[in-house]
């Protein structure tokens, strides 16, 4: 895939003494709670510009992104953001914990060329809408600038590629920085502008192809803003345009780490263990496993410790059953007829098994409200205690090669397949597009 480095915009330190005050996570995953204390936080924090509030008296001449470009400008002239003299590509690494481990992903940030899905070495694994992508596409517009990395995954068995980055930094020569964001995750990210080593990134990664990990939206915004651009007139063979901010990590790294996302379903009708059990039927082995939200831990021990993807966990508000649910061969033919547009490989995937074939077919919920997604058991517990929700699901995450194998395939995911942790931050430096 071609990359390139890129000079960016960064936080002026001279100005922006502690860089945890300006970061945040992904728009996203940014809630009204969550961008309240964002705006609290510092009048310079990142939030401003991805994900700037929305005001009852908006109008065409004042919104939200005409505010964020307003905004952007002022940081700019007051200083509070400068351009760095070279361009660099920046090495970025993210310090954290899950179950008492620590963790160290390594990436690096780059601009690469925003191709379509399709007719590049791009590849996707979930489905977008197109909301989200007319929400970042009047951003892009209004601002010209990426605030935000892609987060795409890249093969590299041997890790060449990182390691020549790795290598560099551990002289000394490029000074980092870091911020703590508010999940407790440590970021670093070093600048390097060092022209050998850059191009030998560069040249490495030519001939990879990259994964989308997280960011499908922003990526195909970009593709449609170059569009845009060309559509004026304006789009030459260097114009920036042709490029989006990416964080690019080797699919082999040691701190890659793919999290469940488990559903919460509200809107269904209410149903028994018994009477789940009778609609899975033939289809699926059933095992009830407690009789209160806490069996959620020993269902997901179980789920866990087989890493099985047909292996789902289901629970019953109406009498607080949970049960253990693994599918039969007469499950895997039916799955097979009802799903008969997708590869085999999708038909194995625990999320397309709960939502293709246990909600939709055999429980008999065509539509059904967008599920509230969790990522932990104990919110999973916490949730059901509170009640509203008739039924949830413990399901298995894909993994990374299932990301390569249907990417290249061209079949999407269901939303919310993956969750790759933790999530990367917005604020160490901003890619220009004028």
């Amino acid at each position: 895939m071609e990359i390139k480095p890129f000079q960016g915009y960064r936080y002026n330190t001279q100005k922006i003494k502690n860089l945890n005050d300006v970061i945040a996570p992904p728009y996203d995953v940014i809630d009204d709670t969550l961008q309240d204390d964002l705006y609290a936080r510092h009048p310079n924090n990142v939030v401003r510009l991805i994900l700037n509030k929305i005001s009852p008296i908006d109008s065409e001449a004042d919104n939200r992104y005409t505010r964020t470009a307003q905004t952007l400008a002022e940081w700019k002239n007051e200083g509070i953001i400068v351009r760095e003299e070279k361009p660099a590509i920046y090495v970025y690494h993210q310090i954290f914990e899950i179950s008492g481990q620590q963790y160290i992903r390594k990436g690096f940030m780059c601009v690469c060329r925003a191709v379509p899905f399709g007719y590049g070495m791009v590849y996707p694994h979930e489905m977008t809408m197109n909301a989200p992508k007319l929400d970042r596409l009047m951003l892009t517009t209004a601002c010209k600038m990426n605030f935000s990395q892609i987060f795409g995954l890249y093969p590299d068995e041997k890790n060449t590629i990182q390691q020549k980055l790795e290598t560099i930094i551990e002289t000394g020569t490029f000074p980092f920085v870091e911020a703590v964001d508010h999940l407790g995750v440590v970021h670093r990210m070093w600048a390097v502008d060092d022209s050998e080593t850059i191009m030998a990134v560069v040249k490495g990664m030519a001939t990879k192809p990259i994964f989308i990990a997280d960011g499908h939206h922003r990526y195909e915004t970009a593709c449609n803003y170059r569009m845009q651009v060309d559509d004026m007139g304006l789009l030459t063979s260097d114009h920036p345009a042709n490029y989006v901010l990416m964080v690019c990590v080797a699919m082999e790294d040691p701190g890659l780490l793919v999290l469940p996302t488990h559903r919460l379903f509200s809107g269904l009708p209410e149903l028994s263990g018994e009477e789940i059990k009778i609609k899975l039927g033939n289809y699926f082995t059933t095992e009830e496993i407690g009789n209160s939200p806490d069996a959620a831990y020993q269902v997901w021990q179980r789920i866990e410790k087989e890493k099985r993807q047909d292996a789902i966990g289901l629970y019953a508000a109406k009498d607080g059953k949970w049960l253990l649910t693994t599918i039969t061969q007469s499950g895997r033919n039916k799955m097979s007829e009802t799903a008969a547009e997708h590869h085999p490989e999708w038909c194995e995937l625990g999320v397309s098994l709960l939502h293709c074939l246990i909600i939709e077919t055999l429980l008999e919920n065509k539509n059904y409200p967008k599920p509230e997604y969790v990522h932990l058991v104990d919110e999973v517990v916490a949730k059901l205690k509170q009640g509203n929700y008739p039924l949830a699901a413990l399901v298995m995450p894909a993994t990374v090669e299932h990301i390569k194998l249907l990417s290249v395939l061209g079949d999407r995911m269901p939303a919310k397949s993956t969750y790759f942790y933790p999530k990367l931050i917005a604020g160490f430096v901003f890619n220009p597009l004028e």
